[in-house]
């Protein structure tokens, strides 16, 4: 089970402090957003940002790109530290060759489904991927609430890594706190991203350890649901 602190929710006046304040939270991941203002209608940060703090941190970087144009930016983002870079389905046939690319640079693959998009479009990819990314708020924002009606979703791709005797992680983001992290652990979901419920809080370790301790408590028993 991996709690993974989500930078997007970070005071980006201290980015680096709050960076390494994630380092030492207990955490194993640190998520960070890249968001390029056309595939969503929002920007963050870019590669050089990822640079700079990868000599803060020992965390896995699992980078998000939020980007309609990703082909340009993995070489850029493997070489700035990240350990997993993440696409979206929603790319349609670019999907199968960013992959590829992606495992050529040596990275962990994640793959992204936003709330509106249907789960069966991962379908055909799910051998080939690290990491199923579940969207349980529509990407661009941080501190949005929680979909509820995405829950199927994630039971669905337990059901599919149970049924095909695959291992890749089951991935959520977006309204993640210690009420709705109940709910995804206990649908499947062992890898749970999370912005403002741990970066608000000024004890960050006691947050990400609560947030363990809860997921821990609802996913489904080990013997059904290996990880």
């Amino acid at each position: 089970m991996i709690i993974a602190p989500s930078l997007l929710a970070a005071d980006f006046g201290h980015l680096a402090k709050d960076a390494v304040r994630a380092a030492k939270s207990g955490a194993s991941w640190l998520h960070l957003d890249i968001m390029d203002g056309h595939f969503v209608p929002n920007i963050s940060f870019g590669p050089h940002v990822v640079k700079t703090l990868r000599p803060l941190s020992k965390l896995f970087f699992d980078v998000h790109l939020m980007c309609s144009k990703p082909e340009i930016l993995l070489e850029p983002f493997a070489q700035a530290g990240a350990d997993e870079i993440i696409i979206h389905v929603e790319l349609g046939d670019a999907v199968a060759p960013l992959i590829w690319k992606i495992r050529a640079l040596g990275k962990k693959v994640g793959l992204a489904v936003n709330p509106p998009t249907s789960i069966t479009l991962a379908l055909p990819h799910l051998e080939h991927i690290d990491l199923l990314l579940v969207m349980t708020v529509n990407p661009g924002f941080g501190g949005q609430t929680f979909i509820h009606e995405c829950l199927p979703k994630i039971q669905q791709a337990a059901a599919w890594r149970l049924e095909k005797h695959l291992d890749y992680r089951i991935e959520v983001d977006g309204g993640i706190n210690n009420q709705t992290v109940a709910e995804c652990a206990a649908a499947g979901a062992d890898t749970f991203v999370a912005g403002t419920a741990l970066f608000s809080r000024r004890n960050m370790k006691a947050a990400v350890a609560k947030m363990q301790k809860i997921a821990d408590a609802n996913y489904p028993a080990l013997a059904d649901l290996k990880v």
